[in-house]
């Protein structure tokens, strides 16, 4: 009986470092298999992926390539909408569960808060090798961030936030391998410039966002430029 329960424990361990540790035994298992570059990733992923965007689009009657995609991501839902734009013409194609995003409803404001960002954000890098399968780094802290934790004094507001996938996440969302390889895909067929994050708190559409209580002035004006671009996306 004890081995057995020896042998559950054990299993359970090396379960939880697989999932949780991850961040740690990986670069160590891409140091003994090798990285791959974008254009691998691309080639090993792209043309099913293709098909499943295709797929999509056709069931939303967009054209696909689109020239520009919006990515909202609400919160409280835990949902990441895909919106396609082509000259003045808008449409959600589809929506993704956010399968993991710590934190609560806010801004992040420190390094190691655990939140994830709330603003509009770029995509500014491609990360074939990431220890959550594939992921997209967000320009986080932008512009907004910076000018605000430099008037309060905040010196490491922090960093390395990305869209990836798995399940579990500190500060980024995890969307799951499937939804990321997809993501991934598009974001390199239509360029990482026509690509726009919206992260928000909650859907402005069904009521305005509202300002946690206790938050600095300058939240307000943040949610305010987030409702005025997701209505723009969606309009």
């Amino acid at each position: 009986m004890k081995i057995y329960l020896w042998l559950g424990l054990m299993f359970l361990t090396i379960l939880g470092y697989y999932h949780w540790g991850r961040s740690y035994w990986y670069p160590y298992y891409v140091s003994v298999v090798g990285m791959k570059s974008i254009e691998e990733v691309i080639d090993d992923i792209g043309v099913v992926n293709e098909a499943k965007l295709q797929q999509a689009f056709n069931q939303a009657n967009f054209s696909y390539p689109p020239e520009r995609v919006s990515l909202v991501a609400i919160k409280d839902t835990d949902i990441l909408e895909l919106w396609a734009h082509k000259a003045a013409q808008s449409k959600k194609i589809k929506t993704y569960p956010i399968k993991a995003a710590s934190g609560t409803l806010g801004p992040k404001l420190r390094e190691g808060d655990l939140q994830v960002p709330e603003g509009i954000y770029n995509i500014n890098a491609f990360n074939p090798n990431s220890s959550y399968h594939l992921s997209l780094k967000l320009n986080y802290p932008n512009a907004f961030d910076l000018k605000y934790a430099q008037i309060e004094g905040r010196t490491e507001p922090g960093s390395n936030i990305f869209i990836h996938g798995k399940a579990a996440s500190v500060g980024c969302l995890a969307m799951g391998d499937a939804a990321i390889e997809e993501l991934f895909t598009l974001v390199h067929r239509v360029g990482r410039p026509n690509v726009k994050v919206v992260i928000t708190p909650t859907d402005p559409d069904l009521s305005a966002l509202k300002v946690p209580e206790g938050s600095a002035a300058w939240v307000e004006l943040l949610y305010k430029n987030i409702e005025t671009i997701i209505n723009e996306i969606r309009k």
